[in-house]
């Protein structure tokens, strides 16, 4: 035996048949490094197995917090798609609106989907969130800028088309459409021959005969710009109706209503007479567009 072995002796205790081993001191320094590092290696084992059963529960949170928001990433998407068929579908309602009132898209005004390219396509909702999430999700970034100036081009057209409509409303509710009292055309609109020279003048406007105290109503919406006595016509009201568009009531009785009032088509607003150059009761009544006496004929649909 050399100084660089090492025996361990092994006594029953019958002290019969010892066992002798020898080994030497390298393989007792290799196997004591390697029982440290089992140790070492089971050590570290068993505590990475405890931490992670500790963080198990917290692990088991974050998945379901993951699939949550997979399934909102998903629902997301639908309203998408959804908010964008919308969107066309306004689109389709604007385009059929403008056909019925005549009325053109401006030709600086870009169609909704016409921004940089082509009307984008519907997102897959039901692509596979583990495996290409970040393609869904920029395709849905992307998409949501594109909706935002889709709609924000959808309102300035409708605020145009709402406007152009207003105003349209508002000239044909100030547009003298009908007559002004009942009763039969006596004088129409032109030359004539003067009652009361008996020479041919030019009548602007035309006569309603009718009762004494017939009421005279307003063709159309205004204001009363004038009530007074103009001359041949006696008692004499003027109604500015707004867009170059003005009427006149002469020969009156009674007014109804004050200058400066505002009246709506079909308010009552004086009486027939007889008052100023008149033979018999009856309606002086003018239209003016833009100061030029018109054929008020034209301008009765009743």
């Amino acid at each position: 035996m050399t100084d660089r072995d090492v025996t361990f002796v092994i006594i029953p205790e019958n002290t019969s048949h010892v066992k002798q081993f020898k080994f030497s001191r390298t393989f007792i320094i290799f196997a004591a490094c390697f029982i440290a590092l089992g140790i070492t290696a089971v050590s570290v084992i068993v505590y990475d197995y405890c931490k992670l059963k500790r963080a198990l529960p917290s692990m088991r949170t974050l998945e379901r917090e993951a699939t949550g928001q997979r399934t909102q990433i998903q629902a997301f998407a639908k309203k998408i798609n959804t908010l964008r068929s919308d969107i066309v579908a306004l689109q389709e309602f604007e385009r059929k609106i403008r056909v019925i009132a005549n009325v053109e898209r401006p030709a600086d005004q870009d169609a909704v989907f016409g921004i940089g390219g082509s009307m984008p396509e519907d997102l897959d909702a039901s692509l596979p969130l583990t495996e290409k999430h970040n393609r869904l999700l920029r395709q849905m970034h992307a998409q949501a800028e594109h909706l935002h100036d889709a709609s924000a081009i959808q309102k300035v057209a409708f605020e145009e088309l709402h406007k152009y409509l207003q105003s349209q409303k508002s000239l044909l509710a100030s547009t003298p459409a009908i007559r002004p009292s009942i009763g039969w055309v006596s004088s129409g609109f032109g030359y004539r021959i003067s009652p009361f020279t008996g020479l041919k003048e030019f009548h602007q406007g035309i006569d309603i005969a009718t009762r004494m105290g017939t009421p005279v109503i307003a063709p159309a919406d205004g204001t009363v710009a004038f009530i007074g006595t103009k001359g041949g016509l006696g008692k004499a009201m003027v109604v500015d109706h707004g867009y170059g568009m003005a009427t006149r009531y002469g020969h009156l009785k009674k007014y109804l209503v004050k200058q400066g009032t505002r009246v709506k088509r079909g308010d009552k607003i004086a009486l027939v007479g007889n008052s100023g150059r008149s033979t018999a009761p009856h309606l002086h009544y003018e239209v003016h567009l833009n100061g030029i006496p018109v054929n008020p004929s034209k301008y009765i649909l009743n």
